[in-house]
């Protein structure tokens, strides 16, 4: 019986380096539109969350920068963490951060996000947002005026452009770190609850 043996006419295969280069650019193609379209999933745990609405509506309009909400992490691309973490939420925030898509940008949003704010004392509150998921822009302040949300997500825009913000790779190289971090403050990581066997 005959083998059947693919050959070449007209039409044969990219060569490998041609191959390489297209990917990039239909990469560089990709990076362009994400970082001019980034969809948000506002994690609203203090204070610091009244500034969004004015840069959300007509006065600031976000929209206008081609940020908006979303309200699935599955179809963000920024997580923006505002205001303190307590144990309870950080459990959840870590499960939030883990089911967005890559790559997936963190915004830490406030004083409470960089180092505890006015919580920093506290027992119940973390520190660090950047122990425990990484953190690719931070807005500082306590709180931050509109203004401040505004330039962060520009500086956010920039770090995508320039390839620094890259969070999610380095979540991803470095996850024993991280997740050591995680039980360390947590215990267990499993969230439970009625919604997750």
């Amino acid at each position: 019986m005959n083998e059947w043996k693919y050959e070449s006419t007209k039409f044969s295969p990219i060569p490998k380096a041609k191959q390489e280069a297209m990917d990039r650019k239909w990469w560089e193609i990709g990076d362009f539109f994400r970082r001019n379209s980034l969809w948000m999933l506002m994690y609203c745990t203090g204070c610091c969350a009244i500034e969004l609405p004015p840069a959300m509506t007509s006065a600031y309009d976000m929209e206008r920068l081609g940020m908006g909400p979303m309200a699935t992490p599955r179809q963000a691309d920024v997580l923006l963490v505002t205001g303190y973490l307590s144990l309870k939420t950080l459990r959840r925030l870590i499960y939030t951060y883990e089911q967005m898509s890559e790559p997936k940008y963190v915004v830490g949003f406030g004083s409470c996000t960089i180092n505890g704010g006015i919580y920093h004392d506290s027992h119940a509150v973390i520190n660090q947002l950047d122990q425990y998921i990484p953190v690719d822009s931070y807005v500082a302040g306590c709180m931050p005026n509109t203004e401040a949300v505004m330039n962060g997500f520009v500086d956010l825009m920039d770090l995508i452009k320039s390839k620094k913000a890259d969070g999610w790779k380095r979540y991803a190289k470095n996850y024993e770190w991280y997740k050591k971090n995680q039980i360390d403050s947590l215990g267990v990581l499993r969230v439970e609850d009625e919604f997750h066997d």
